[in-house]
């Protein structure tokens, strides 16, 4: 039985690993061995994310294992540290520890970290069968993630018929990525009944686009599995215009049938599916001449304080982003106590909500740096700059606060080079879910300026992702 309340032991990360992980650790030149913001204030190494994954402290692991997706996965890439790091992971999976249950942030209801970290090494396998021309990394980062595919293989294998049907579907997921190593290629027959039988009627869609995938490339037949797949499609989206028509004469009834259906646990974000679009050229931006870069507001007058006075270019602090990591000196997944100790400020305003006896915190004002934090389940998932006095955030040396929004929505669309990306909020504010950014508007008198907003996968949907309060910032 696993005790959640057993304190956790001092000394170095290494100390929560069984020994055969910490030679691994202890073995591995990390210092040599960079992720996404490797030295960034605030950020953790390597050697911190994997000690932390066998914490005690239930929030220890499951900020780790988003560290995970965020830092040796980033925006689909592989980085010197993720191939060393994913052998040290699957070494983990046999440990009773990672029987624990939990809510983790990529996917709907509960499983255990085992299943988790499978579906981490299926993601890490994922984007290893795409090339250094797709932008997954460099070439020498891809060959030694490839070089590894059949240590993780062997390390994977015995989980396929483990008795918990999520451990059983990730394990089969990773296996059958994994199996792109011309080297596997002898397994395939092993694995293929099973990828059908299992992962092809999976509730969770990615599993199923991966059984699709996998057999077709094995050279099995899945025009039946496509067309089962369109037809559910239809089937839902059928379901759902009718649950939301308060007219329809069928409403009661798609309500209920789409209350039976079972809940689709696909990440929200979906590393490596880039190769579905591949059939044609991704244009490197929309036709028509590049627009000007945007640039921010002057400021107002040195001797003006009134409740509309724009920061000036000297008095804003300069802030850089990483997507789906942080912003500033701001990591996302921190609590409002970490926020707190590196802006060196507490916060000015905070906003709860009470759910039965729990108090839950929404965002944190924090007037001296000029921004919001919001919060999910206690911890950092999206930073809002204010226009007026917010931090000087740049994207490619551009400024994204304080500027006119119809400027750097136009920039921004120019830059982007993935089909979908771009989607707008019913409030009809640009989200570009590449960069994990959305551009807000807000009042400064007469004027309107932007106020950018850095968000993580699952604050994609602002309508339903942001308080009522930050509604009103506008």
């Amino acid at each position: 039985m696993i005790n959640e309340m057993t304190p956790d032991p001092s000394g170095s990360p290494a100390s929560y690993l069984p020994p055969r992980a910490q030679a691994e650790l202890a073995g591995t030149a990390w210092e040599e061995l960079l992720h996404v913001c490797t030295g960034r204030h605030g950020v953790p190494d390597t050697p911190d994310i994997l000690g932390a994954v066998l914490a005690a402290d239930p929030a220890r692991r499951v900020r780790a294992v988003d560290d995970l997706y965020r830092l040796l996965l980033n925006q689909e890439q592989v980085f010197p540290t993720t191939a060393p790091a994913a052998l040290v992971l699957a070494g983990l999976l046999d440990d009773p520890r990672t029987l624990v249950e939990d809510r983790w942030e990529r996917r709907a209801g509960r499983r255990s970290l085992r299943a988790e970290l499978l579906n981490w090494l299926a993601s890490f396998a994922d984007i290893v069968r795409l090339d250094v021309e797709d932008g997954v990394g460099a070439a020498q980062d891809l060959a030694a993630a490839r070089a590894a595919r059949p240590i993780l293989h062997d390390r994977i294998a015995d989980f396929c018929d483990d008795a918990d049907p999520l451990v059983r579907e990730a394990a089969l997921a990773a296996t059958a990525l994994l199996l792109a190593d011309p080297a596997l290629a002898s397994s395939v027959p092993r694995y293929a009944p099973a990828v059908r039988e299992i992962l092809a009627v999976s509730a969770d869609s990615y599993y199923r686009w991966i059984a699709r995938e996998r057999l077709a490339a094995w050279g099995e037949d899945v025009t039946g599995l496509v067309t089962a797949e369109k037809e559910r499609r239809a089937a839902l989206d059928r379901a759902h215009v009718l649950a939301e028509d308060p007219f329809g004469e069928g409403q009661e009834q798609a309500i209920r049938w789409l209350e039976e259906q079972p809940e689709d646990t696909a990440a929200s974000e979906r590393l490596g599916r880039r190769r579905e679009d591949r059939t044609a050229p991704i244009p490197a931006a929309p036709h028509g001449p590049v627009p000007e870069p945007p640039v921010a507001a002057a400021g107002s007058e040195a001797h003006y304080s009134g409740p509309w006075r724009i920061a000036r270019e000297e008095e804003r602090a300069e802030w850089t982003f990483t997507p789906y990591v942080g912003v500033g000196p701001l990591h996302f997944g921190m609590t409002l106590e970490e926020i707190t100790r590196v802006l060196g400020e507490g916060p000015a305003v905070s906003s709860y909500s009470h759910h039965g006896e729990d108090r839950q915190l929404n965002y944190a004002d924090f007037a001296g740096s000029g921004i919001r934090a919001l919060f999910h389940d206690g911890r950092l998932g999206c930073v809002a700059a204010d226009a007026l006095t917010g931090p000087q955030v740049r994207l490619d040396a551009v400024p994204l606060t304080g500027c006119a929004p119809s400027h750097v929505e136009d920039w921004l669309v120019h830059r982007t080079t993935r089909p979908g990306s771009l989607a707008y909020s019913v409030a009809g504010d640009p989200v570009f879910a590449d960069l994990g950014l959305a551009i807000r508007s807000q009042r400064a008198g007469d004027i309107v300026l932007t106020r950018p907003l850095f968000l993580l996968h699952d604050w994609l949907d602002l309508w339903h992702a942001l308080p009522s309060e930050e509604w009103n910032c506008s």
